[in-house]
């Protein structure tokens, strides 16, 4: 296995093992897709990644972390959703979109506008919700704890999220549970101290998730993949940890989770996370070798040599990669001159292909 093997799942094969991984751009109006998308996506696929991911899409209004949150909760956002991933099917790239609902952490401004809690009156909203009524932060707005009757809704808006994600022409759909935002909430002992059934134990906690895999699994087809954004530990004691991540890893592989995309941290602002590169590559391994299902190692791969070498050990299936896509959305091309690998350049860059493999003038 190497990062320029190919790689079947269920129906759709990734040409090679290089994917782009959800980046929230803050730059939508309403949830609707912009130009923005189309190009920053668009050139990664023409970048040559095997799989294109949009950013966390928010599958209610008030589940998105700002105002420029990209949406997928209404039929409106279909159309220009479409567009985005008939560009990528174009480039021989496979279109995938996150699922999310931001739970307590929503209701922010937009990074560069001091990503802190905004009212309404400046766009934000009220109430904001999560399994318990436990803040993020001492500054952030304390959430509303839903009822059981309004976890069924929100399950219900992931299933007719898919459904339209399906309509919009994407052929993977990730939900992401991980990085503090709802469905972890859910996950964390530390951010959920309910005391009926989606609290307390191991199983109680991972009920809302499992319940969203099953309503996501229904709608979505059989032959298309289904992956799942794990944070595999909160990096705090006491907190979710790997071991619970595998447990629950082995529990969505047979409700129809194809691979665990594995991050970790963000659960708490507090936690001391241990950054570096391919700091979580670990979790990757372990889910890999103790759940036998497909993983996708991420968090600060930057080097070609790097991410080969992390595939060639069978630590990972995937290499998901976001900032060095920012710097570098031919990150691709780049990297299979480095690895004297072949890989197709779009017919309308050709001829600086062949002039990039010629060899410097003595």
């Amino acid at each position: 296995m190497n990062l320029f093997q190919p790689l079947s799942i269920r129906s759709i094969t990734l040409k090679n093992r290089i994917v782009v991984s959800p980046m929230c751009q803050y730059s939508s109006t309403d949830g609707f897709a912009t130009d923005w998308h189309l190009v920053h996506l668009g050139s990664r696929a023409v970048g040559g990644a095997a799989l294109v991911m949009a950013e966390a899409s928010a599958v209610t209004a008030d589940g998105r972390i700002s105002p420029g949150d990209l949406g997928i909760w209404k039929d409106e956002h279909i159309a220009n959703l479409a567009r985005i991933a008939h560009f990528i099917r174009e480039q021989n790239s496979i279109p995938a979109i996150q699922l999310a609902h931001a739970g307590r952490k929503a209701s922010i401004s937009r990074p560069w506008e001091g990503d802190s809690p905004i009212s309404p009156e400046e766009g934000g909203w009220t109430p904001i919700f999560a399994p318990s009524a436990i803040a993020f932060n001492n500054g952030a707005q304390v959430p509303h704890a839903l009822s059981k009757q309004e976890i069924g809704i929100i399950v219900q808006a992931f299933a007719d999220a898919a459904r339209r994600a399906l309509k919009a022409g994407f052929q993977v759909v990730e939900i992401h549970a991980a990085h503090g935002y709802l469905l972890h909430e859910f996950l964390s002992p530390l951010s959920n101290h309910r005391d009926d059934e989606y609290g307390g134990s191991f199983e109680n906690r991972t009920r809302a998730v499992k319940e969203v895999v099953e309503a996501v699994r229904s709608v979505w087809l059989a032959e298309l993949p289904l992956f799942i954004r794990l944070s595999a530990t909160d990096w705090v004691e006491g907190g979710w940890d790997l071991d619970q991540s595998i447990r629950l890893a082995a529990m969505l592989k047979p409700l129809g989770v194809d691979l665990v995309d594995c991050s970790s941290g963000g659960l708490v602002p507090d936690a001391r996370i241990p950054a570096g590169p391919g700091f979580q590559v670990p979790f990757a391994k372990a889910i890999r070798e103790q759940v036998d299902i497909l993983t996708g190692a991420v968090g600060i791969i930057t080097d070609a040599e790097q991410a080969d070498d992390i595939l060639r050990k069978g630590e990972a299936d995937i290499i998901l990669m976001a900032r060095e896509f920012l710097r570098d959305p031919y990150w691709p091309l780049h990297a299979a001159f480095k690895l004297d690998s072949l890989i197709s350049w779009p017919v309308q860059y050709e001829r600086a292909r062949l002039k990039h493999r010629q060899p410097a003038a003595s």
